[in-house]
């Protein structure tokens, strides 16, 4: 299975994510909420945004490919959708509207062209 390869990429960016979180909070000592802290307010969106959308984007990539959608497709799109993460993670950090951009509209353009891939595919 291809895609399980990038959901095991994104399940290690989603860890890095985490330990941002974890180190923003050790190096601002704040335990619980945010305090207004911009720094950890994007560290905490990053983290939060990717887990908004990448579950439901790996379930709709996993089950174009069990559909039979082609390998280099999968490849396309997985790493489309890696790739996308870390230009959306890279605009919220670095407060870089234009890559949060490129990381939304590629997260956005794998799940719309994965759920028409389902339904023009599916079996009868």
């Amino acid at each position: 299975m291809i895609i399980s390869t990038y959901a095991a990429l994104l399940a290690f960016f989603y860890i890095y994510l985490s330990f941002n979180v974890i180190k923003v909070r050790r190096a601002e000592q704040i335990s619980l909420g945010d305090n207004g802290n911009s720094v950890l307010q994007r560290a905490i969106r990053a983290h939060a945004n990717f887990m908004e959308y990448v579950p439901f984007a790996v379930i709709l990539l996993f089950l174009a490919e069990y559909q039979g959608l082609a390998s280099h497709y999968c490849h396309l799109l997985g790493a489309s959708l890696l790739i996308g993460r870390f230009f959306h993670n890279l605009g919220i950090v670095e407060k870089n509207l234009k890559y949060r951009q490129i990381g939304t509209i590629a997260t956005f353009l794998v799940m719309i062209i994965s759920a028409f891939v389902l339904l023009l595919t599916r079996n009868s």
